[in-house]
């Protein structure tokens, strides 16, 4: 079967509108059983105003309810290029949902928080495609680990996840395999890297409506149409980016060179000065 590429935000939209696979997707990550999950896409918009172009892209934002009853807030995020911008938007963007409050069950409450990042690039220092940063509780007097857990902390800090699409192999055992199967970026057929054949057999229920929807937004005209003209624009920015880095290295070599000539001239200038005090002390 035919599927589009699922780390394209308008591709990835669509799978997180189906309750059914947006609890699969969180709540095999995080290893927990999700009771309910609302997810809402956050609209954001890069805008240069020199080049005339302006990117629609989302960030994704769940709130869940594990089966425990404990509910948290969930950020999504989709990062396909490592651009500094990027980086710095999602800690800005981080930081304001530690700000704001939350409802449940008409409720304001304040929500622990999940992130997930699913990165189109790859980590140098890290090879597995999928990995936990979490937090231990150690009591530094008994240097003990604690089992308890304090609503205040976990309300101060958070666990993370990150998914390496591009260390995916076609490993295909466990429940966490299925899943990562569907962002595998391999079998391309197209040059753009938009549409890939998906040879796994969907032997999960779950994993069969993913690539139901998939296959239909990588084979309607109008569907495939949005990605072709994400891509596009993230190309744009990204060789934008690209300019903007070889100019400022191109700049700090040419004042590093400026700084060297000045010290060679400062060097020369106290070689005068103490040949100069050589002779006047010979003199005397």
């Amino acid at each position: 079967m035919v599927i589009a590429n699922p780390i394209y935000d308008v591709v990835f939209k669509r799978l997180m509108e189906n309750e059914r696979v947006a609890k699969f997707f969180i709540g095999t990550l995080l290893e927990e059983t999700i009771e309910s999950v609302e997810v809402k896409p956050q609209e954001f918009t890069y805008t240069d105003e020199l080049a005339g172009l302006a990117v629609y892209r989302l960030d994704f934002i769940a709130t869940i309810k594990t089966a425990t009853g404990e509910y948290k807030k969930v950020l999504i995020e989709i990062q396909k290029a490592k651009n500094q911008i990027d980086l710095m938007r999602f800690r800005n963007y981080l930081a304001e949902q530690y700000k704001k409050e939350d409802t449940v069950n008409d409720e304001k409450v304040v929500l622990p928080i999940t992130t997930i990042y699913i990165l189109g690039f790859k980590l140098p220092e890290i090879e597995t495609p999928c990995i936990k940063v979490e937090r231990k509780y150690k009591d530094l007097i008994n240097k003990t680990m604690l089992e308890t857990k304090s609503e205040f902390v976990e309300s101060l800090t958070h666990d993370s996840y990150v998914v390496q699409v591009e260390r995916i192999t076609d490993r295909y055992q466990t429940r966490l395999d299925k899943l990562l199967s569907v962002f595998e970026q391999a079998n391309f057929v197209d040059d753009k890297k938009i549409i890939k054949e998906f040879d796994h057999a969907a032997d999960l229920e779950e994993v069969r409506i993913m690539t139901d929807i998939l296959h239909h937004a990588g084979t309607n005209p109008e569907e495939k149409k949005k990605i072709e003209t994400e891509q596009e624009a993230w190309r744009t920015v990204n060789a934008m980016f690209e300019n903007e880095k070889k100019a400022f290295i191109k700049a700090l070599k040419e004042k590093d060179k400026a700084l060297s000539e000045k010290d060679q001239a400062l060097t020369e200038k106290d070689k005068q000065i103490a040949e100069l005090l050589k002779r006047l002390y010979e003199n005397k």
